[in-house]
C-alpha cells in the first residue's frame, strides 16, 4: 500500500518557505507543536520507503517457481505440413456425341448414379427411321450373296464347260476332214484349194477350242471366287451402314460412364444438346485426393505409401490418408512439388473444391533426443535455447540445435542430455544461474 500523502503535505507545509499574494517569500513562523508535528511526518516518511525498499529486496531474493521435463530418447516423426485443395476420386463430363433436343432427363444434381444407367435421351426419331432403312439394305444384300454362291456361279461354269465341249467336237471334226483331204491331194484325186480350205477350218475350230477352255478355267480358278467375293463385300458395306445407325441411335441414350453423384446439370428438357457442351458432369467422391504443393526441399522425404493426416481448415474435422503420388517434377513457377493424399469420404462430408491442411509423417526417427516444445526459448544471438535444471535448484541456460518437429515435442542435435531436467513453464525472463523452485503442475513443490 502507498504511503498516505498528508504527512508530506505537512512536512511541506513546516519546512518550505510560503508566499504572500505579491509572491514574495513569508519567513517560516512555526510554534513548538507545529515543529513537532513535522518531525513526526518525516520520520514517517522515512520509515515508509525504508519498509519498501526491503519488501523488494525480499521480494528479488524469492526463488523463482518453475514447472521441469525430463529430456528423453524416443522416437520422432517428421512431419510435412502444407494447404490443399479436394479435388474427386474421379470425374466425368457427360458430352453427346450427337446434336438434338434434349427429350427428357432422369436424374437432377446432387442425386447418386451407378455407371451405365440412363441420365437422359435426345430426340432420336429420324435416327430411328435410318436404322430401319439400313436394316433392309443389309437384308437385300445379304439375298444377293447367297443367290451368287449358290445358283449364278455355277449355272455359268455349267454353261462354259458345254461350250469346251462343242469347240472340241468342232475342232476334232475338222482334223478329219483335214487328214481326208490331204490323203486325197496325195493321190491325186482332188485339188490344192480344197486341203487349204480345210487346214482354214481345222485351225478355226483349235482357236475356239481353246478360248473356251480359258473361258471355263476362268470361271473355275478366278471367276467364281471374285464374284463372291463381290457379293460379301457388299453384305459388309451394308452392315457397316447399319451398325453406324444403330449407334447414332444409340447415342441418343445419355448413360453414365461412372458411378457417383450428379454435381452439374446445365441443361432443361427441350433444349439443344451439342458436343462438345457437357450436358451432365457426374462426380465419384466416395473418397477425395488433397493436392498440396510442397517445397523442393522438403518433398525429397515424401514417399508413395507414407501416412498422412486432412484438416479442414474450418472445422476440426480430420480423416487419415496415404500418399498415393509423388510429382516426379517440380513446378518451374513455385518451385513446388505436388503431392497427392487419397482419403477416404464417407458420408461425403468432404466437398471436392474446399481448402484443407495436409499433415504428412515422411519420417519416423528412432532414438532421438527429444525436450518439449514449450522448452524452447529464443537466446539473445537469435538461435533457441532451453533452462536446464541443476540439482542446486539453479537453472542454466544451453543453446540447442533443433532438428526434426513435432506439435508436441522436438528433437535436439546437441545442446542436452537424456535424463536432464528442462525447464516447460516459468523460464521466460530468468537469467543464467537463476534460483527456481520446482513446482509441480497442481502448484505444489516437487519435494512435497
Amino acid at each position: 500500500m502507498a504511503p498516505s500523502r498528508r504527512p508530506l503535505r505537512m512536512a511541506a507545509r513546516c519546512l518550505l518557505p510560503s508566499r504572500d499574494r505579491k509572491g514574495a517569500e513569508v519567513p517560516v513562523r512555526s510554534s513548538w507543536p507545529e515543529v513537532l508535528v513535522c518531525l513526526i511526518a518525516l520520520s514517517l516518511l522515512v520509515s515508509a520507503g525504508c519498509s519498501k525498499k526491503e519488501e523488494s529486496e525480499s521480494d528479488a531474493s524469492q526463488p523463482a517457481p518453475v514447472q521441469v521435463a525430463p529430456v528423453r530418447q524416443e522416437s520422432i516423426r517428421r512431419i510435412i505440413e502444407a494447404d490443399a485443395v479436394l479435388y474427386p476420386l474421379d470425374q466425368s463430363s457427360v458430352m453427346p456425341k450427337i446434336s438434338a433436343p434434349v427429350q427428357k432427363f432422369y436424374v437432377n444434381r446432387g442425386d447418386h448414379v451407378k455407371a451405365g444407367q440412363l441420365l437422359a435421351t435426345l430426340e432420336n426419331r429420324d435416327l430411328s427411321a435410318a436404322v430401319t432403312e439400313s436394316k433392309g439394305q443389309l437384308d437385300q444384300a445379304e439375298s444377293n450373296y447367297r443367290a451368287t454362291a449358290s445358283a449364278a456361279v455355277p449355272e455359268q461354269v455349267t454353261k462354259a464347260q458345254t461350250d469346251v465341249q462343242a469347240a472340241q467336237q468342232a475342232m476334232d471334226a475338222a482334223q478329219k476332214l483335214l487328214a481326208n483331204r490331204q490323203k486325197l491331194l496325195e493321190e491325186g484325186a482332188l485339188a490344192r484349194k480344197l486341203v487349204d480350205d480345210a487346214q482354214v477350218a481345222f485351225a478355226q475350230a483349235r482357236g475356239q477350242f481353246q478360248a473356251a477352255e480359258e473361258h471355263l478355267r476362268a470361271l473355275q480358278s478366278v471367276g467364281k471366287e471374285e464374284q463372291v467375293k463381290s457379293a460379301q463385300a457388299q453384305v459388309e458395306a451394308a452392315r457397316g451402314h447399319y451398325q453406324s445407325a444403330e449407334a447414332q441411335l444409340a447415342y441418343s441414350e445419355v448413360r453414365a460412364p461412372i458411378g457417383g453423384v450428379v454435381a452439374d446439370r446445365p441443361l432443361y428438357a427441350g433444349e439443344m444438346a451439342n458436343p462438345g457442351s457437357p450436358l451432365l458432369t457426374v462426380m465419384d467422391i466416395s473418397r477425395v485426393i488433397a493436392r498440396a504443393n510442397v517445397p523442393q526441399d522438403q518433398a525429397r522425404s515424401i514417399q508413395v505409401g507414407d501416412a498422412a493426416m486432412l484438416t479442414q481448415t474450418d472445422s476440426s474435422i480430420a480423416a487419415p490418408g496415404r500418399v498415393t503420388v509423388v510429382s516426379p517434377a517440380t513446378d518451374p513457377a513455385s518451385t513446388t512439388v505436388q503431392v497427392w493424399v487419397l482419403a477416404e469420404n464417407p458420408g461425403e462430408r468432404w466437398k471436392p473444391g474446399a481448402g484443407v491442411h495436409v499433415a504428412i509423417v515422411a519420417v519416423t526417427i528412432p532414438n532421438a533426443i527429444v525436450v518439449p516444445t514449450a522448452a524452447l526459448l529464443s537466446s539473445e544471438e537469435g538461435g533457441n535455447m532451453v533452462l536446464v535444471a541443476a540439482a542446486d535448484n539453479t537453472v542454466h541456460q544451453r543453446n540447442v540445435q533443433m532438428g526434426v518437429r513435432e506439435p508436441d515435442k522436438v528433437q535436439i542435435l546437441s545442446g542436452v542430455s537424456p535424463g536432464e531436467q528442462v525447464v516447460v513453464v516459468g523460464g521466460v525472463g530468468l537469467e543464467d544461474k537463476a534460483k527456481v523452485q520446482i513446482v509441480r503442475p497442481g502448484g505444489k513443490e516437487a519435494n512435497e
